[in-house]
Order: C-alpha cells, then sequence, then structure tokens
C-alpha cells in the first residue's frame, strides 16, 4: 500500500515538473519577439543589421526614440489612448446594462433581440465599413476620433459576455433591492455592477486589445497625420522607411506598453471572469 502510494507521488512530482518546464518553455518562446523589439530599439542601424545578432545591446542608444519622437509620436499615442479609453468605457456601459436587461428582465421580442446580436457577431466588420464610413461622413465625423469609437460601442460580442456573467445573479437579490425601493438604476449600479465586476474586468481587456489592434478602421476613419493612431503611425512609417528597423522598434515598444498597463490593471478581474466561467461550465 505504502509502496502504491510513493509511486503514485513520484509520477504526480513528475508530471508537475514536466507540466512546469513546458510552461517555462512556452513563456519564453512568446516572451522572446517582445523582448526582441524592445532590446532591438535600444540598438544601432550597424548592430541590428549585423550578421551576428547582439542578444543584448552593449552600447544602447536612445537614436531611435530621438527620430520616432520627430514624428508626432505623442499625439498619436494620445490618439490611440483617448480612442481605446472612450470604446472600454462606453462598452463596458452599454454591453453591461444590455445584458443584463436581456438576462433578468422579460419583455416581448427579447429571444429575437439576442438571435440578432448572436448572428451580428459572425457578421465580419469589412461587410459593414461602407455604410459605416457613409454615416460618419453625413454626420461630420469622418476623421476624428469619435468615427472610431462610436461603432465600437454595442459590441455584440460584450453583451453576449455580460449577459452570462448577469444571470448567475440570483433573482431574489434584485427583488430584495426594489423592495427596499430602490430604482432600475440605483439597482444596476449598486447591486448589479459590484456582481459582474469580473465579467466587465475581462470585458475590458477584450475592449482595449481589440480597439488597439483595429488596424483598418483607424485606416479607414483617419487621413489627416495630426489624427493617425499609434499603430497606424507606425505601419505608414514602415511603409516609408522600410529598412529603419530601429525606428520601426521603437514604434512597435511604445505601441506595447499600454497594452501590457491594461492587463496588468485588469488581469485580477479577468482571471476571476475566467474562473466563473469555468465553475459556471
Amino acid at each position: 500500500m505504502n509502496s502504491a502510494k510513493s509511486k503514485l507521488s513520484g509520477t504526480s512530482t513528475g508530471y508537475k515538473v514536466f507540466t512546469i518546464v513546458i510552461l517555462v518553455l512556452l513563456a519564453i518562446f512568446f516572451i522572446f519577439p517582445l523582448y526582441w523589439i524592445i532590446t532591438g530599439s535600444f540598438k544601432d542601424a550597424a548592430t541590428i543589421n549585423a550578421p551576428n545578432p547582439q542578444w543584448f545591446p552593449l552600447n544602447p542608444t536612445l537614436e531611435n526614440y530621438a527620430k520616432l519622437f520627430k514624428q508626432p509620436a505623442f499625439q498619436w499615442l494620445l490618439n490611440i489612448i483617448i480612442i481605446c479609453v472612450g470604446a472600454l468605457v462606453l462598452t463596458c456601459l452599454t454591453a453591461s446594462l444590455a445584458g443584463y436587461a436581456l438576462a433578468k428582465k422579460r419583455f416581448y421580442g427579447r429571444g429575437i433581440l439576442f438571435t440578432i446580436i448572436i448572428c451580428a457577431m459572425a457578421l465580419p466588420k469589412q461587410v459593414i465599413v461602407i455604410p459605416l464610413l457613409q454615416e460618419m461622413s453625413m454626420i461630420g465625423l469622418h476623421d476624428t476620433l469619435l468615427a472610431v469609437i462610436l461603432p465600437t460601442v454595442g459590441w455584440p460580442f460584450g453583451v453576449f459576455l455580460m449577459k452570462q456573467f448577469a444571470e448567475t445573479i440570483p433573482t431574489e437579490i434584485l427583488e430584495a433591492a426594489r423592495v427596499d425601493g430602490a430604482g432600475e438604476l440605483r439597482t444596476f449600479f449598486s447591486v448589479v455592477f459590484p456582481m459582474i465586476k469580473p465579467g466587465i474586468g475581462a470585458l475590458a481587456i477584450f475592449t482595449f486589445v481589440n480597439t488597439w489592434n483595429d488596424y483598418f478602421m483607424q485606416l479607414i476613419m483617419l487621413n489627416s497625420r495630426e489624427m493617425w493612431t499609434l499603430p497606424e503611425g507606425i505601419a505608414r512609417l514602415q511603409g516609408e522607411m522600410s529598412s529603419d528597423f530601429g525606428l520601426i522598434m521603437a514604434g512597435a515598444t511604445l505601441a506595447a506598453v499600454p497594452i501590457v498597463a491594461v492587463f496588468i490593471a485588469f488581469q485580477k478581474y479577468f482571471t476571476q471572469g475566467i474562473s466563473m466561467g469555468a465553475v459556471k461550465g
């Protein structure tokens, strides 16, 4: 009996060690490109183009960042932050309200409306880009930051995600809030909102990353140089200065910082959201 237990314990320990080794190797594999970009941004052109790679910059330089900021890089960074924060706040607010209504309210056509939202999740953005462009031009918002922010509000995936979280709220709690005299908005912000925070945290990360990486919409809606976003500006610089890898790496490093910061800020809620989803499943 003891021999079987020790054998099982040894197998479990070996499996854990093997799992940790695999996870460490995968982490290195996925982190290495980011490491290479960050270190490359501090190398001069000769070092970057050398036949023998320099794994760490022995003579770091800020020349690439100096060249980057000769472009309106700060303005591009500010533009994309305004777009992402605006889209994050509006999407989380509208999606949580809509998800709560679809999960806890009973009204005519609720099932049909939810079916339409699910179908909209499968609709590529490229299909509706021409009507969106015409609409933004008609209301005078083309080549403004709002032209990129507004189409993201009411993201079907966000509504679907928040509906799933809102369904876990016990109806008795909502009824108790109404008995205490709380109105709909008071009930939502005082009772519902704190209970779906993990879902909102996960949605915040998804929205920020999705908006940041939505180069297609930024390219279509923003034309003037001062309205460009950082991803769009870097892509255009890559077309203009295709051989200046140091400048491109400096721009990519600057673009990666907000994404990492947002993930670190919301990772607790994101992890809770994934855990709650696993428990529900």
